[in-house]
């Protein structure tokens, strides 16, 4: 029963904080003269200022634990926290005098059985421990007889939030109408016209015809929003030259590379392992005679080729079967042969030579590797000068012609992605920099640093008809795609109307039993929403820009009778009868609130709020 109790409960209060707007409009601007130790009166209730504490205490502290930031009560006034709590608390006191006008009560032997049944109030051998519960009560700051009379005011609200959830059920009829909906099947036949397979005959469209589709459709011909940006950069690759790189280095970084640079030869293989030896030769035998296969070999010790999959292997890692493994053929297999687990038959499956690079091949890499490495140094070392010159007025111009900087200017948008553009660390500063903003040293992924200006915003705008040309073109092209694609399905749909069914020799694709769910690739997107508003036998033109479906509807099915659509209905029962009773309890919530007429004393909450910590 008290674990009944607590579910719902929590279930309860979450229920309450839907109607806390409404409800806070009841009471907001009512004051009262009564005790300075409550901060509202509801009903024959009060709300102590303890309690209203408390709460805000621990709306607080799930507000630092979910942010990691301290809530200072500002904050949360400014937030509107201090009047969802007291919205809550006046919520709850509505209840607690409905249950006491209703004569609802927690009796002693219950009350009992419900702090038995908390863990914080129990000793070690799982009973109620008189001790425990007046130390755990002292540190929450409760009393034995408010802690009491919260625990039977909290029953009463459980019991009256039974009698309110409890037995309410939507009609079937509309769980068997959305069940019918979702479940519904169609049957189809069709025949589809794609757009690649139509030859259009070679026509140049005079200039005249391309400027009147721009200036019909100025909407496809748009540029976006455009920043013009100028910017200087130092990249690590513009100091390469300055850098000298030592012989001994490189050769001492070379031989660090060694395991790149020096690959020996290597052999993929699988490796099958025996108790012993007797049983290793006999499933050889087994091999050449043909009364078995590798892979049966496998499957009978209950493995699998993942579970004895070797990987490439080297002489190395094969000990003193690396030999006979080496010199045998790829698809063959070698063995029985040693292991550090037993006899074991292997088989080759590939063959890798030895991959050799001397150092005077990989050089040139190691001279980049270095050099850029020092480059990257080199660049970070200027950071701090070049930062302190943009501080001190310098411009963009006057760094690329002091200190060597790149200088280029870039028309950039959410889609550009070329050049500097395609860094992370510039897009982002392109997305933020405003022309109130003074340019400043940043960096690039690859440890190039960058300083940005915006000299000008572009708004959206029609791209000029020169630049947009090849644009309206190809929109004149698939237009008349379009329009002779249009056109032969509109003379199918005439044709299979006119004689009730396909012609013999059109290719016919079928569909049965596919719910509005289902998915066609190729087809129209639409196509399967479409046929659920046909009638059985009728036909339907449905085309995009890659094909023209005509389709017929042959059948319309009811839902299928499968145990995933009994659990539909009963899910979606479920559901409706869970909404159908928190609306109930909501409306009957506000309307104990109503009545039991709450009165904030505002001094109190002004002090209250203005004490807490």
């Amino acid at each position: 029963m008290a674990a009944g109790m607590k579910h719902l409960s929590k279930t309860f209060v979450w229920i309450l904080m839907g109607m806390l707007i409404v409800g806070l409009a009841g009471f907001g601007a009512v004051n009262f003269s009564s005790s300075s130790s409550s901060v509202a009166q509801v009903g024959d209730e009060d709300v102590s200022i303890g309690t209203y504490v408390r709460e805000l205490q621990r709306e607080q502290r799930a507000l630092q634990a979910q942010t990691g930031q301290a809530m200072p009560m500002a904050q949360m006034t400014a937030f509107g926290l201090d009047r969802v709590v007291l919205g809550r608390l006046i919520s709850l006191a509505a209840l607690d005098h409905e249950a006491k006008n209703l004569g609802l009560s927690l009796g002693d032997e219950n009350l009992i059985e419900e702090l038995a049944a908390i863990d914080a109030f129990q000793g070690v051998n799982g009973q109620f421990d008189r001790e425990a519960y007046s130390f755990a009560l002292r540190n929450a700051g409760l009393t034995e007889k408010e802690f009491e009379e919260d625990l039977r005011r909290e029953a009463a609200r459980t019991i009256v939030q039974r009698a309110v959830l409890t037995g309410a059920k939507m009609p079937e009829i509309l769980t068997e109408t959305l069940t019918g909906y979702i479940g519904a099947r169609r049957s189809f036949s069709y025949v589809q016209l794609m757009a690649s397979d139509i030859a259009l005959i070679t026509l140049a469209p005079t200039d005249a015809d391309l400027q009147a589709i721009y200036e019909a459709n100025q909407d496809q011909f748009m540029l976006p929003e455009t920043k013009v940006i100028t910017y200087a950069a130092l990249r690590p690759s513009m100091l390469l030259d300055e850098i000298e790189v030592d012989e001994a280095q490189l050769q001492r970084l070379f031989e660090e590379r060694s395991d790149q640079y020096q690959v020996p030869e290597r052999r993929l293989v699988e490796r099958l392992v025996f108790a012993d030896g007797e049983s290793a030769a006999s499933a050889k035998a087994q091999l050449e005679t043909g009364g078995a296969t590798f892979e049966s070999l496998v499957e009978t010790r209950g493995l699998t080729l993942q579970d004895i999959d070797m990987g490439d292997v080297t002489m190395g890692d094969l000990g003193a079967a690396a030999t006979d493994i080496f010199a045998a053929e790829v698809g063959t297999i070698a063995g029985p042969l040693p292991s550090d687990l037993g006899p074991a038959l292997y088989r080759v499956n590939g063959r890798l030579e030895a991959q050799i690079t001397t150092f005077e091949d990989a050089k040139p890499e190691l001279i980049e590797e270095l050099a850029s490495d020092r480059a990257r140094r080199l660049v970070e070392t200027q950071a701090e000068d070049i930062d302190d010159m943009l501080a001190g007025g310098a411009t963009l111009e006057e760094l690329a012609t002091d200190s060597g900087l790149e200088l280029a200017q870039i028309y950039w948008t959410e889609e550009s992605s070329d050049d500097i553009a395609a860094y992370e660390g510039f897009r982002t500063a392109a997305a933020a920099v405003t022309a109130e903003d003074f340019p400043e040293v940043g960096f690039l992924e690859d440890g190039s640093l960058f300083a940005i200006r915006l000299d000008e915003v572009l708004p959206e705008r029609p791209e000029p008809f020169a630049e947009a040309r090849d644009k309206v073109l190809a929109a004149w092209n698939a237009d008349r795609r379009a329009s002779t694609l249009r056109k032969q399905g509109e003379e199918l749909l005439a044709q299979a109307k006119a004689a009730g069914s396909f012609s013999e020799g059109a290719d016919v694709k079928t569909e049965t039993g596919l719910t509005r769910t289902a998915y066609i690739d190729t087809v129209p997107a639409s196509l399967v929403e479409d046929v659920f508003g046909m009638e059985t036998g009728g036909f339907r033109l449905v085309q995009d820009a890659d094909s023209a479906v005509v389709v017929r509807l042959d059948a319309i099915l009811p839902p299928e009778a499968s145990d995933d659509m009994t659990l539909l209905t009963q899910a979606l029962q479920a559901q409706l009868d869970q909404t159908l009773a928190q609306e109930l309890f909501q409306a009957y919530a506000q309307d104990v609130q109503t009545r039991a007429e709450p009165r904030v004393d505002q001094q109190a909450l002004n002090a209250a709020q203005a004490n807490f910590q």
